[in-house]
């Protein structure tokens, strides 16, 4: 018999969660995350997956966030006809956030299909539909944290609180090795693990004593400052009031799931106490706004719930659900604060809003979570003169502020601590879900505190795992890959491009006169007549 494991999604990336074990004629998932920020790492979303869904027994679902769960619907709709066990906050979140997904992507292609019928193009087809989302669904099976299922001979499951999101959870998995001298390897999958101080979740909790670790590694090169719940508020109520000045608007884009809600709960609770002016705070995301309300329901389950419904209940908070609502925004005079969605800027309203918004030199932009390289938001966070959004140029005259606060990860030393705890691994940590800084920087500590570097793996993209070779695991070189090590968690040329079109304009608006313009874009021709010289 053997084990292995094959990570097809978040090698060296944060995004794309997916994970295959095999043992025997046992297959199953641990997630199957949706792709997410560079054009040709989302690309992936489109073709196939790179193993049969119809072959796929059952799936473990560490929590709702969509770079771990996105294309669910479309292993379902590929022929995947198993259980998919998550916790009951996971499956609840997912009831809106799936359709939601479907939804976005149903739109999306349909401006695409527009734009193509003009251009000549044929017409593409959405990763899945509302239908799909909703078929889905119904393929869930809730678990208790704490309780052992065996969703197949020999393999046995447990779930852990995370402490990252509603519901979210580290799985411990054992599984038997053999007939003739069977021993059961144990396997735990770390999930996202969530940051020492947060409003909702108790500090995150796992088994020791492993064979493989399989660790997030998203902040493992970061070390945030020391934080209480005051001193985040304390820093929150900082930045909202310098924002808010000479009717200024703040505009933060955020995750619509958990990032969002304790945002909104420490917003409602300073403006309360008036440490920040009262001014309407809209909530300008339908995910959002029934991420929350499966919040409230699930209050007994959060530290101080109770505040928190009661907060959700202020006249400062206004929810807009429909487009129209959504445009009226614009509208409204004076100091107000807009939280919208997606976090890193790469769809929903938020990018409606920093089209209105990013030219104007009373306006902030605060970015309270990662944005992953490729994203709008890493590139309006590392600061650039202008952007394109939908098509058009736009300044950047607002001010762009980052408060590292709402991770909804533990940084480093956090994550060398739980992984610390974990022990003793016996055979080899697996770091996944992670940049090459954050890998590199989880690396050294987990050096540093003595683990042995040769048992310290990094996988790309495809990798295979033998779990029960000689050497605590080897690598398999998989065939054909789906996409180089270089594309992974990049910029991509779809990046460069747009760079390249803001630079020439910029060009052309300081040249001199309309000669100097037509020596700029003669050059350029040139360029492009020489390309294969």
């Amino acid at each position: 018999m053997s084990i292995s494991l094959s990570v097809h999604g978040a090698a060296q990336t944060v995004t794309g969660s997916c994970y295959l074990l095999q043992s025997g004629r046992t297959r199953f998932l641990i997630d199957c995350g949706m792709f997410q920020g560079s054009k040709t790492l989302k690309a992936l979303n489109y073709g196939d997956f790179p193993f049969k869904p119809d072959d796929i027994d059952f799936v473990l679902l560490t929590h709702a966030h969509i770079d771990h769960s996105g294309l669910i619907p479309k292993l379902v709709k590929n022929g995947f006809g198993g259980p998919i066990y998550a916790t009951h906050g996971t499956i609840d979140l997912l009831t809106c956030m799936l359709p939601d997904s479907a939804h976005i992507q149903e739109t999306e292609v349909d401006q695409l299909n527009k734009r193509n019928a003009r251009r000549g193009r044929p017409e593409v087809t959405p990763i899945y539909t509302l239908e799909d989302a909703e078929a889905a669904l119904r393929t869930f099976s809730p678990v208790a944290y704490d309780e052992w299922i065996e969703p197949a001979e020999g393999v046995r499951v447990r779930f852990w609180n995370a402490g990252h999101i509603l519901g979210s959870s580290s799985i411990e998995i054992e599984m038997m090795t053999g007939i003739d001298s069977p021993r059961t390897m144990r396997l735990l999958f770390s999930g996202d693990i969530g940051p020492e101080v947060t409003s909702f979740h108790p500090t995150p909790d796992s088994p020791r004593n492993l064979d493989y670790l399989i660790c997030e590694a998203t902040y493992g090169g970061r070390e945030r400052p020391a934080m209480t719940l005051a001193s985040r508020r304390d820093l929150l109520a900082a930045e909202v009031s310098e924002a808010l000045k000479g009717k200024g608007v703040l505009i933060v884009p955020s995750f619509a799931v958990e990032r969002t809600q304790e945002l909104l709960s420490d917003l409602l609770a300073l403006a309360q106490e008036r440490r920040i002016p009262q001014v309407p705070i809209f909530l300008d995301s339908p995910l959002a706004i029934r991420a929350t309300e499966v919040f409230v329901d699930h209050a007994h389950e959060l530290e101080d719930g109770d505040a928190f419904s009661h907060a959700m209940r202020s006249p400062l908070l206004r929810t807009t659900e429909s487009v129209q609502e959504s445009m009226m925004i614009e509208r409204i005079e004076g100091s107000h604060i807009i939280v919208a969605a997606s976090g890193m800027c790469d769809a929903g309203r938020i990018r409606h809003h920093l089209k209105n918004h990013l030219w104007r030199t009373n306006a902030t932009v605060l970015m309270v979570g990662y944005q992953a390289e490729g994203t709008l938001g890493r590139i309006l966070q590392n600061g650039v003169r202008a952007v394109r959004i939908q098509g058009e140029e736009v300044k950047v005259n607002a001010r762009i502020r980052t408060l590292d606060i709402y991770s909804g990860h533990a940084d480093g030393p956090g994550l060398a601590r739980w992984v610390e705890e974990r022990g003793p691994v016996s055979r080899g940590i697996i770091l996944v879900h992670g940049e090459k800084e954050g890998i590199a920087g989880l690396d050294e500590r987990l050096s540093d505190r003595g683990l042995d570097g040769e048992r310290i793996f990094v996988p790309e993209l495809d990798a295979v795992f033998d779990l029960l070779a000689e050497s605590p695991a080897t690598r398999e070189r998989p065939a054909p890959r789906r996409l180089q090590p270089e594309f992974v968690g990049h910029q991509d040329w779809h990046n460069d491009l747009s760079r390249l079109w803001l630079d020439i304009e910029e060009e052309l608006d300081k040249a001199a006169d309309d000669k100097a313009r037509r020596v700029i874009l003669r050059r350029v021709r040139r360029a492009l007549e020489n390309k294969h010289e």
